[in-house]
């Protein structure tokens, strides 16, 4: 699953285990779930949807080998080569480019030339001395020439008193709470139009933040988006600058503790030189076809994400970070009784106090099990869960006598954790005539879901978003088919909430079938301790959880193949080029 604040987010939480959550003799190191192998010897798949196969599939999937599956990386073409072999294996019709399974994305891989100077108020700022740049997920914007205007202080709500009007086709220079601003900054409305945002933290940013910031990094080819007709959401954004007080200062001309939000500072001269390659990455699509004459050239569409997120510029000790991170979740949890992974700011505040306390007992550690390095950030849950579904349900329907009605369209997207960039690029390019889909049934992280995991969780639990946004009977069908499984599937609507904070129905690929106006439904079981770390490993997995909601993903698939008219659209829909709003 996207998250804004991803890439760093896992370095905070990797500097924080390395501190020396108590662990003893008689407890897992791995937190509170049963221990499994850390490898797995593959056994060949059937037809029947099992944990023994889940387990198959994502040990291989998730593996090291695959290193971590970073969308354009030779990581994720090895993921992508998995999935293709097995579906010319069950026999399904290729459906991406030219005969073949794959559709290309286009993207770039973007660096920053160190050799980088800009200049304000006569002054010369060195790249890495004075400022660094992230190379970002869009194409930045040229600042040579902009004006400077000062924005205040960056917060949870954005920026207070800068209208978008001051802030078009400037550098708006902003205090910030920390390096995690970074990925808050697209969100900021009234920043979009800005040729360029600096931050002033690079004073107190640590070595590891820094090498975040400044890693190359995978990004939209914009003219690629646009020579093929992509949305307009595809397009500039601002450069993002992290920068020193002095560089600060000389882009103001003013102090900072003096400076009036709004006002004017000094021209910037000078670009942030980037260096970019293309870097295609792909998606993977194939096509069970329905078994009706009449309803076959109409689908249901099922997706999963087939990126994770990489490697770690370094290695970290995997079970204390494991002990750690099952320590935090304990403590997050105790302060989010309902289970919406929302907590209110006083009790946020005494989290981050108890969090800041914990210490692993790295010796009680040392006498269970040597010390494993680890700098791979597999995606088992996220979303090697959901990959392998697709690819469990597609077993079973190939292998079925009888087929379902309608065809069955999979598609494992690549690059949702760079923006849904993917998804967006399918549904824009669809292989399939767009409004021939039905239904679309999205799959991000259901490996999980104990109540250790999520404060609902158990061996029912499912989070379920979007199921009516388009379509009520899409969601009644959810409902009903859920209630009709042997263990009948408990359904969690919490984070489906109008205007939720964690606006989770903008954060996975189904939103860019929905802005089509295709009925969805998003299946997740939760934002779990090892989420976007390095600790997200197959051997952490609930496999007969897993295998209960993939074969009700499955059942509903089916009910909705089978039905004889297509879902119902009984809610507006939204602007395909509109932003999303929960």
């Amino acid at each position: 699953m996207l998250l804004p604040l991803a890439a760093l987010a896992v370095s905070a939480a990797c500097a924080g285990a390395q501190e020396p959550a108590r662990v003893t003799k008689d407890a897992p190191a791995n937190g509170a779930a049963p221990a499994l192998p850390l490898k797995h010897a593959p056994r060949p798949t059937a037809a029947p949807i099992t944990a023994a196969d889940l387990m198959t599939r994502l040990y291989i999937f998730a593996d090291d080998s695959m290193m971590g599956r970073d969308a354009g990386t030779l990581g994720n073409q090895k993921g992508n080569a998995y999935i293709e072999r097995e579906l010319r294996r069950l026999g399904l019709r290729p459906a991406g480019e030219n005969g073949t399974y794959f559709q290309t994305v286009p993207f770039v891989r973007r660096s920053i030339d160190p050799a980088t100077t800009i200049t304000a108020g006569g002054e010369t700022l060195r790249y890495g001395t004075d400022f660094v740049a992230s190379p970002g997920a869009g194409t930045p914007r040229s600042i040579d020439g902009a004006a400077v205007v000062f924005g205040g202080s960056l917060t949870a709500d954005g920026v207070a008193g800068l209208t978008a009007e001051q802030a078009a086709g400037k550098v708006v220079v902003l205090n910030a709470p920390n390096v995690m601003a970074v990925r808050q900054l697209s969100g900021v409305p009234a920043l979009r139009g800005a040729a360029g945002v600096a931050l002033v933290l690079l004073d107190q940013l640590p070595a590891p933040f820094r090498a975040q910031l400044t890693r190359t990094q995978l990004a939209l080819d914009s003219a690629g988006f646009a020579a093929a007709g992509a949305a307009p959401t595809a397009g500039t954004v601002p450069t993002v600058l992290v920068v020193s007080q002095r560089a600060a200062q000389a882009m103001l001309g003013a102090d900072l503790a003096s400076a009036a939000v709004g006002a004017a500072g000094r021209t910037v001269t000078g670009n942030v030189a980037f260096r970019t390659e293309r870097a295609p990455a792909t998606n993977v699509v194939a096509i069970l076809p329905g078994s009706d004459a009449r309803l076959a050239s109409t689908y249901v569409a099922m997706g999963a994400h087939n990126d994770h997120v990489g490697m770690a510029p370094r290695a970290v000790d995997h079970d204390s970070l494991k002990a750690f991170n099952a320590a935090a979740r304990r403590l997050y949890m105790a302060q989010d009784p309902e289970g919406d992974e929302t907590i209110p700011p006083a009790a946020d505040s005494l989290y981050r106090q108890q969090r800041a306390a914990i210490r692993v007992n790295v010796d009680s550690l040392r006498a269970l099990r040597p010390a494993r390095m680890d700098s791979v950030f597999n995606g088992a849950d996220d979303d090697g869960s959901g990959s392998m579904a697709l690819l469990e349900i597609a077993e079973n329907f190939a292998a079925a006598r009888v087929k379902p009605k309608r065809s069955i369209l999979f598609v494992w997207h690549t690059g949702e954790e760079k923006g849904l960039v993917g998804a967006r690029w399918y549904s824009d390019h669809p292989t399939v005539p767009r409004d021939s889909i039905v239904a679309q049934l999205n799959i991000d992280m259901i490996g999980r879901g104990r109540a250790e995991d999520v404060v609902t969780g158990g061996p029912t639990y499912v989070g379920i978003v979007g199921s009516r946004r388009l379509s009520t009977q899409l969601g009644d069908l959810a409902e009903a088919v859920a209630k009709a499984q042997a263990n009948p599937i408990r359904l969690d609507y919490a984070l489906d909430a109008d205007g939720h904070p964690q606006n989770i129905y903008c954060r996975s690929d189904h939103f860019h079938y929905a802005r089509w106006g295709i009925p969805i439904a998003f299946f997740f079981t939760g934002l779990h301790g090892d989420y976007h770390q390095l600790t997200d490993e197959p051997q952490y997995i609930d496999y007969p959880h897993y295998a209960g909601i993939t074969s009700y993903i499955r059942d509903l698939a089916l009910r909705v193949a089978n039905q004889d008219a297509r879902p119902v659209v009984d809610k507006p829909k939204p602007d395909p080029t509109g932003a999303c709003r929960q």
